[in-house]
C-alpha cells in the first residue's frame, strides 16, 4: 500500500509539474521585456508548491506566524532542513524569495529549467569562487527586495535533530545589514527522508513555524560564527517547544 501511495504522490506531482511548465516559460518570455526581476515566475513558482502541498491527501501542513513576515521587506531566511519536501512545503509562506541550491538540482530538467527562470542562486559545494558569487547573487536579491533562503545545515538532517550551523547566512546578514528570519519546519523527515523514498504510515503532520525576525540591531556580534551560533540555539530551544506542543 506503501508502495502504491508513492507512485501516485510522484506521478501525480510530475504530471502537474510538466503542465504547469508552459505557463512558466510564457512568463518568461514576458519577463524578458519589463520584468527583469522575475516577479511573474516567482509567484507561479510560488502557487505550484502550495497547489503541490495540497492536493495530496497523506499529509497536512500547519504554518504558524507567517504574519511576522513583512511582506515589504527583504529577510535572509534560515530554516533547518529534514526534507527535499521542506523546498515545496515552504511555499505555503506565500512570500517572494530565491533559494540558494547545490548546483546538481539544476540540472533537473524542467525543475532546474524553472528555477534559473526565477533566478534562483546556484552553488558548487566546496568551490570557494562558486561560494563568492553565491554572496554576490544573494546581495544583489536582497538589494533588489527579495528575500533570499539558505540552509545554515548545509544538507538534511538524519535524526530530525538541528544540526551545527555553517556561517554563510549569517556573513551575508552582516555584510548587507539585513535581517534574519528563523523558521522550523518540522515533520518532513518523517515523510521523506534524507535516505529513502516517501514513507506512509499514517496521515503526517507537518508544522511549519516563523520565528521572530532578527534584526541587525539586535545581532548583539559582528562576527559570523558567534551569530550563527547564536541563531542555531534559538532554533534548537524553538524546535524543543514546537515538539513539546504537539
Amino acid at each position: 500500500m506503501n508502495i502504491i501511495k508513492s507512485l501516485w504522490v510522484w506521478i501525480s506531482s510530475i504530471t502537474f509539474v510538466l503542465l504547469a511548465f508552459p505557463v512558466a516559460l510564457i512568463l518568461w518570455l514576458l519577463a524578458l521585456a519589463f520584468d527583469s526581476r522575475r516577479l511573474m515566475n516567482n509567484r507561479w513558482m510560488v502557487i505550484q508548491g502550495i497547489v503541490l502541498t495540497k492536493m495530496s491527501p497523506f499529509w497536512k501542513v500547519i504554518v504558524e506566524g507567517r504574519e511576522k513576515i513583512d511582506q515589504k521587506k527583504a529577510y535572509i531566511i534560515i530554516p533547518n532542513h529534514q526534507s527535499l519536501l521542506d523546498i515545496v512545503f515552504f511555499n505555503m509562506l506565500r512570500h517572494r524569495l530565491r533559494w540558494v541550491s547545490k548546483i546538481e538540482i539544476f540540472r533537473v530538467p524542467v525543475v532546474g529549467w524553472e528555477m534559473r527562470m526565477v533566478k534562483y542562486i546556484e552553488l558548487i559545494r566546496g568551490n570557494k569562487s562558486s561560494v563568492a558569487r553565491m554572496m554576490e547573487k544573494c546581495a544583489e536579491s536582497l538589494q533588489e527586495g527579495i528575500s533570499v533562503v539558505i540552509f545554515p545545515e548545509g544538507t538534511r538532517t538524519l535524526t530530525g535533530a538541528i544540526g551545527k550551523f555553517k556561517t554563510g547566512a549569517f556573513q551575508l546578514a552582516v555584510k548587507t545589514d539585513k535581517p534574519l528570519l528563523p523558521v522550523l519546519i518540522d515533520g518532513t523527515g518523517e515523510i521523506m527522508p534524507k535516505k529513502g523514498g516517501i514513507i506512509f504510515r499514517n496521515r503526517r503532520i507537518v508544522r511549519i513555524r516563523v520565528l521572530d525576525p532578527i534584526f541587525p540591531g539586535q545581532f548583539g556580534t559582528g562576527d559570523p560564527e558567534e551569530l550563527a551560533t547564536r541563531a542555531q540555539a534559538l532554533m534548537v530551544t524553538a524546535m524543543d517547544q514546537l515538539r513539546s506542543e504537539a
